[in-house]
């Protein structure tokens, strides 16, 4: 199992606001633009259908991925497994107040990789990883 944590992020909102937005993958359309083109990691992103508890996309070249929200701790963390992938993936986005206004948040990734694979892997996953991260400290919620 490999583990990859991003940066903690601040953002200026409360810890309901994005809670609300984050627990809800139908909101994942209305950041869909801001997904990082081919040119910038070599991989392209289609097809994002989202509902609210499942998101499914084609990944160029990884195939077909779908994971969805297997549990939710009201204002402090989501998290989700992949359905179907080449490889079993569980993610969690935390979140903690910091003021009224404002909150931290910090993406933990485990995906089931052999160390083989984990050698190979781990520099793309982390720098995924810190865009998502990224991105859900710049969208206003």
């Amino acid at each position: 199992m490999k583990r990859i944590e991003s940066q903690i992020k601040h953002i200026p909102y409360s810890q309901e606001q994005v809670y609300a937005k984050v627990s809800d993958l139908n909101n994942l359309q209305t950041v869909a633009d801001k997904l990082p083109s081919q040119d910038e990691m070599h991989i392209s992103i289609r097809n994002l259908r989202c509902t609210t508890d499942t998101a499914e996309c084609d990944i160029s070249p990884v195939g077909r991925i779908s994971l969805g929200i297997v549990s939710r701790e009201p204002f402090k963390c989501v998290k989700m497994e992949t359905l179907q992938s080449p490889v079993r993936m569980t993610a969690w986005i935390q979140i903690v107040s910091t003021a009224p206004d404002s909150c931290k948040i910090r993406i933990t990734l485990d995906a089931d990789l052999n160390v083989f694979m984990a050698r190979m892997v781990e520099k793309p996953m982390t720098q995924a990883v810190e865009r998502l991260a990224d991105m859900l400290a710049m969208i206003p919620y």
